[in-house]
């Protein structure tokens, strides 16, 4: 996938919708009337063919006995494909090719780590690596998909990308101190980019230690989604209640952040200290 450009018009995600807009019209199916059949709304049909909504198992088994596909499973195996995207679980994978690829703002809280946006190759390849029950030929997979989400960065219009971490964070050693370096000075160089902030946060911050989270505003008036994260399983939400609580303990965490220019200042007094 080419920077900038979601989605990958060759994707096996892109694929699926653009045979399935095929096959409907051939049939002279409206989307409405697909939509029926799969037990969805006519967004979630427009969504699909435009390759912005990832389809799910359901979907493709609905589709290849709708339309009667060469032997009936060519959906079926056009999603297995889109689960196996490389370095991602199958749970993130919505939010890594449909919420975080065309986000307006994130918005981001980590009380423990280098947010996953932010982290260099050495620093992700040492998590990855003292994962438990990581198998050693997915660590540069996992590796080379974080680093692809920096992407974003580099679009035309790239989102507002603001940042929160514990202060904490950049004093807990992941790898050696050359690693740590190499992470501290990334995180002093990127913040000069024009749409990102960076804060480090009060350790006393008591609002900050229920978890990770991050929260996306979205286009198009597509609602707000949040990732919040956990050992096993992360939950993606655009329930109301859901983002509200996620943002009101977001603005609690924002009132013991410090100056940006402060931050600046405390990453390099750390950086000093990885010697």
């Amino acid at each position: 996938m080419s920077v900038g450009s979601f989605p990958d018009p060759g994707s096996p995600r892109v694929r699926f919708g653009a045979e399935m807009r095929r096959l409907r019209e051939a049939a002279q199916l409206s989307q409405a009337a697909v939509a029926a059949r799969l037990g969805c709304t006519q967004t979630q049909v427009s969504r699909l063919e435009s390759a912005t909504r990832t389809p799910s198992p359901g979907d493709a088994h609905r589709l290849d006995l709708l339309f009667g596909t060469e032997g009936g499973t060519f959906f079926a195996d056009l999603h297995r494909r889109i689960a196996a995207r490389p370095g991602s679980p199958i749970w993130f994978i919505d939010w890594l090719d449909e919420i975080e690829p065309t986000a307006l703002t994130l918005r981001s809280w980590d009380p423990l780590l280098i947010p996953g946006l932010l982290q260099t190759e050495d620093y992700a390849r040492e998590l990855f690596r003292r994962g438990p029950g990581t198998e050693r030929d997915d660590v540069e997979k996992r590796v080379e998909a974080r680093i692809q989400r920096r992407r974003i960065l580099d679009k035309p219009d790239p989102p507002l990308l603001l940042f929160l971490m514990d202060a904490g964070v950049v004093r807990r050693q992941v790898g050696g101190p050359e690693s740590m370096r190499g992470q501290l000075d990334y995180l002093l160089d990127i913040a000069h980019h024009p749409t990102l902030s960076i804060q480090l946060v009060d350790p006393l911050c008591i609002a900050g230690l229920a978890g990770a989270f991050m929260i996306a505003e979205l286009p198009h008036g597509r609602p707000e989604t949040i990732h919040a994260d956990s050992p096993a399983q992360g939950q993606i939400s655009c329930d109301p209640e859901v983002v509200k609580s996620i943002k009101r303990r977001y603005e609690a965490i924002r009132l013991w952040a410090y100056p940006e220019h402060l931050t600046r200042r405390m990453i390099e007094e750390a950086r000093r200290e990885w010697t």
